[in-house]
């Protein structure tokens, strides 16, 4: 399929929260983009695997302790 069945999603983040996946993106050769979309896929398989969102409480504001 290709970059152009993709659909394109703007999004926001935390510098912190960026930066944390950027890290992590580099730590396993991925773009910040293919490292997004890499968590993503993992939270829907975990999802329909078990039925529920991980962790039960996905709306809570997530509080990163990241320097």
């Amino acid at each position: 399929m290709g970059d152009a069945g993709k659909k394109q999603v703007p999004l926001r983040l935390s510098p912190k929260l960026y930066d944390a996946i950027a890290a992590w993106a580099e730590e396993d050769f991925r773009s910040v983009n293919g490292q997004i979309e890499y968590l993503l896929t993992e939270c829907v398989r975990q999802r329909k695997k078990n039925g529920r969102y991980v962790p039960a409480q996905l709306d809570k504001p997530l509080e990163l302790d990241i320097e």
